[in-house]
């Protein structure tokens, strides 16, 4: 059995020092720009060099994260980073942009690549296809289960790597829209502002209805062992070095330990992982279905162990003590978490005091807390162990900078006109049900988009005669979630199409690339392939896709600098929807009484679920339907109104389609990005603190 690699989160030069002092056998991390984790300290460039260095001299790896999608205007800027990186010369970088890839690939071949988890890869299929695109490694989404994983593991000689430990996001890896949503903190950019830790209402009770509890995977190690899986990663790169130390040390421990005694190696590790101060633990879809508890509504969102609430509030000479009905061991030292109610704030504090009282203990601490906050415990004084520094005191021999250095350009890819030819200029229409088909009939739009689920391929195949649009009218759209269990009925029902004729595709994932390719298709490039720079767009249309639906996050100044890469005729922009915010594989139905919910600003949203899983999109839609004149004075001249998020009423579909036809403005819609582009760190203003364009 080959030896599995233990890789841990650095966030800081402290959580690095607590990875490899713990026995990481590797450890990931990223600079101040490109990388998820924008919130947490990372690394100045000289800093990211030494680690290298030291890393190596210690015979430890070392991957860099850049993996967030990039805008146009900022090629340059990843150009002379990845420039930068391959002169340092990391073990591996951790990427999500196609376009990212190609440059790297291309340009900078030193460079290994890893596909990151936010590239939502499932299945065999696009691990392969990643394979031939001279990716290393795929870093699998984390809602796969360990059969599926297995199922991957054999048909593919790519390294994979899977997640073990750490933050779960509640939506399909790579797949929520709904921080970028908020105000253009993409978490596709590294920018998330954890909309799915918030409080929600409902008519009757609030809850953190969408905020999981954290993956453990300690007791399958062993089981991913044996599956082959060569990389387990741990998450955490904003987490603290006392929790990078105590999961890497517990992680350690089992597979070492585990072949000598499976059941006390894991009692022991199970032992250590209670001092990681994380949320409470789940398996989430590893044992091939939904933990059902994997949410717990009433629980905050929110890290640390939960105190309780504070009952009273004292005021005394030395300062104000909060009473708790806890004796849990509290020391001088240790920090808390005040958490608000509403969830309208969270303050963390030191405890300065600790008394006991025959009803609960009064603990001092130096923070605003009120009346009914919860109170978690988030660090203790005994645990923060010391840990030998990696990086050395004076690091100005480390002089390696990013330079000045233009991209150049990805060629232009040439589209034959008779490639355009089978989906000419007009207005499409996606739904979400083969019966929203007869919907559309009343005025009909260019042509038809279906999504393809097992439940439609079902029912299209038992009144294929009577649907109203078929083969050359009706374009499939695959769903952007393609787990490597749907690989043998999707593969199947794809052919059964095509052998009736149907020619017309929408690919949301890499695999379905690989899996639609060198058939004979009109293949369209989805939004959930993040077209968001013209080297993005060049690889789509690389794998075959003849055309291109920009992202929906996307903004009008990035949409028109990444259109150049292709002929106006290739871009079929989504011009109204009600966007998808999060995608979750769980049936939430099945726990939750209520479809409609509010936040704490007021705005409203929808959950729908079915048994293959759950969506929430806002009750406002987006709309630049009104823009479409001004796109087709730029040559666009296809349209897409997406419908497949919501139950379709013919008088919906008609005041929408209206228009659309006359190019007039829809009353009560958003903007989404489209305005206003992505919320930028370096700014003191982005669009969080402005008003969205209505």
């Amino acid at each position: 059995m080959p030896t599995v690699e233990l890789l841990a989160p650095a966030g800081n030069p402290e959580a690095l020092d607590a990875a490899l002092g713990e026995g990481a056998d590797a450890v990931y991390l990223g600079a101040r720009n490109f990388n998820a984790r924008l919130r947490s300290s990372n690394f100045a460039f000289n800093q990211l060099e030494a680690a290298v260095d030291i890393c190596h001299k210690h015979s430890k790896k070392i991957y860099v994260t850049v993996n967030t999608v990039f805008e146009q205007r900022e090629a340059d800027r990843m150009w002379q980073f990845l420039q930068y990186l391959e002169r340092v010369g990391p073990d591996g970088i951790i990427v999500q942009d196609l376009g990212v890839a190609k440059m790297a690939h291309e340009h900078f071949p030193k460079l290994d690549l890893h596909a990151s988890t936010q590239m939502n890869v499932a299945s065999a299929k696009g691990v392969n296809l990643l394979s031939r695109r001279g990716f290393k490694r795929a870093v699998l989404a984390r809602e796969l289960s360990l059969e599926e994983v297995k199922a991957v593991r054999l048909a593919t000689n790519l390294e994979l790597e899977i997640f073990v430990h750490g933050s779960l996001c509640v939506s399909e890896s790579g797949l929520c829209l709904f921080s970028s949503y908020l105000g253009g903190k993409s978490a596709n950019r590294g920018a998330c502002a954890q909309a799915c830790r918030r409080l929600y209402t409902n008519d009757t009770e609030s809850g953190y209805y969408f905020s999981p509890d954290d993956l453990q995977l300690i007791e399958y190690v062993p089981d991913l062992m044996e599956a082959g899986v060569e990389s387990f990663k741990i998450e955490g790169r904003m987490k603290s070095a006392e929790y990078v130390g105590s999961v890497v040390a517990a992680y350690r421990h089992m597979i070492d330990n585990w072949k000598l005694d499976r059941d006390k190696a894991l009692a022991k590790a199970q032992s250590m992982l209670l001092s990681d101060f994380a949320r409470r633990k789940t398996r989430f879809f590893f044992a091939g279905r939904v933990d059902p508890e994997f949410i717990k509504p009433k629980q905050s969102g929110g890290t640390g162990i939960f105190l309780g609430k504070v009952r009273d509030i004292r005021v005394f000479d030395e300062g104000r003590s909060a009473l708790l009905n806890t004796y849990e061991g509290l020391a001088e030292g240790d920090s808390l978490r005040f958490h608000r109610p509403d969830d309208s704030e969270r303050l963390t504090a030191k405890v300065r005091e600790v008394n006991y009282a025959t009803n609960g203990m009064f603990v001092r601490a130096d923070a605003d807390f009120r009346q009914s906050d919860l109170v978690y415990l988030v660090q203790t004084q005994t645990t923060g162990r010391r840990y030998k520094s990696v990086l050395p005191r004076d690091i100005a021999r480390y002089r390696k900078f990013p330079s000045r250095e233009a991209a150049p350009e990805p060629e232009r890819v040439n589209v034959p006109k008779a490639d355009l030819a089978p989906l000419p200029d007009g207005i499409y229409a996606l739904v979400a049900k083969t019966g929203d088909l007869h919907i559309l009939n009343s005025t009909r739009p260019k042509k038809a988009m279906l999504l393809f689920n097992r439940k439609n391929a079902e029912v299209m195949r038992k009144e294929e005669k009577e649907l109203p649009f078929k083969r050359e009218n009706l374009v499939i759209w695959l769903d952007p979630f393609f787990p490597e269990s749907d690989a043998e009925w999707l593969s199947g029902e794809i052919e059964y199409w095509i052998g009736r004729e149907q020619r017309l595709f929408v690919a949301n994932n890499v695999g379905h690339l690989a899996l639609l390719r060198g058939k004979g298709l009109t293949i369209v490039a989805g939004p959930y392939l993040y077209a968001f720079n013209r080297w993005a767009a060049s690889f789509l249309l690389e794998e075959g896709a003849r055309f291109v639906v920009p992202p929906l996050e996307i903004s009008k100044q990035d949409y028109q600098k990444v259109a150049e890469v292709a002929p106006a005729g290739s871009w079929m922009p989504i011009v109204f929807s009600y966007p998808a915010l999060f995608r979750i594989r769980a049936d939430l139905a099945a726990t939750y009484d209520f479809t409609a919910f509010s936040d704490r600003d007021g705005s409203v949203y929808e959950l729908s679920s079915s048994g293959e899983g759950s969506v929430v999109t806002p009750m406002k839609p987006f709309s630049i339907i009104d823009r479409m004149p001004f796109l087709q004075k730029d040559g666009v001249g296809k349209f897409i109104l997406d419908f497949s998020s919501i139950k379709l009423t013919k008088p919906l579909y008609k005041q929408v389609m209206r228009a659309a036809i006359e190019g007039k403005i829809l009353p009560d819609t958003g903007r989404f990005n489209w305005k206003e582009g992505f919320w930028q760190p370096e700014e003191t203003n982005g669009p969080a603190d402005r008003g969205r364009e209505g």
